[in-house]
């Protein structure tokens, strides 16, 4: 496939790797342009490009930003891009990072409110596996312990063609439901950074509790603090 990434950091650079190598044509943007991107290209085979190329890239676009640079994305990013273009959105937010976002705050789903930004349905994907585990632990099919990705969003085609992907990158999709259910595979959830098969991610995705979100995402804001403070020189 034709496939178009938006963001260089750890999960794109990932994709990129991980794609090319599955000989898929793979182009790349990020925000300072594509003069910066010519040692990944390097590395990964990816053809560096522009944002507005990017979305219009192929088959399926993902992005792969911090969830504060989602409202820099030009806001007619995705005007004129076929309807049956698939948009697979990897963020997280992290308010030590991101700054408060009063909408996610009051209780909007971080992946809607990424829909809501660009216009278009996303399908939530790749936003609950560590980038290390994303190029280390792909399996193939039928790998006793897979690890498994949940995958959510609309409209239900466009999850199947993201999790045939997932399967092909070498983990087992899990059908997480529509993009309403994507807050089971948020930060600091039970599905989130554990690296769990199929069987025992299905359990963590329905153990989530809606009315523990606040406390979830507190949990992970207060991992990243703890972990950016101990990357600061002393």
């Amino acid at each position: 496939m034709k496939i178009g990434i938006i963001g260089a950091g750890s999960i794109g650079g990932s994709l990129a790797k991980l794609l090319g190598k599955l000989g898929h044509q793979v182009v790349i943007a990020n925000s300072r342009g594509p003069d910066t991107l010519r040692e990944l290209a390097a590395e990964t085979g990816a053809t560096p490009v522009r944002a507005a190329e990017a979305a219009r890239g192929g088959e399926i676009v993902v992005v792969t930003i911090p969830q504060r640079a989602v409202v820099d994305l030009p806001k007619d990013l995705f005007a004129g891009v076929p309807a049956d273009v698939v948009v697979i959105d990897t963020n997280n937010y992290y308010p030590v990072r991101d700054g408060s976002i009063p909408a996610i705050e009051a209780g909007q789903i971080e992946s809607a409110w990424v829909a809501e930004q660009i216009g278009r349905p996303v399908v939530k994907a790749f936003n609950n596996i560590y980038f290390e585990s994303l190029l280390a632990k792909g399996k193939p099919k039928g790998t006793p312990g897979r690890v498994a990705l949940p995958i959510a969003g609309d409209p239900p085609e466009a999850r199947v063609k993201v999790m045939r992907l997932v399967d092909e990158l070498g983990f087992d999709p899990v059908d997480a439901g529509g993009l309403e259910d994507s807050w089971r595979q948020q930060p600091g959830a039970p599905a989130y950074l554990h690296d769990l098969d199929a069987p025992r991610l299905k359990e963590a995705l329905a153990a989530a509790e809606r009315s523990r979100v606040p406390e979830y995402r507190k949990a992970s804001d207060d991992w990243l603090r703890s972990l950016l403070a101990s990357q600061s020189p002393s």
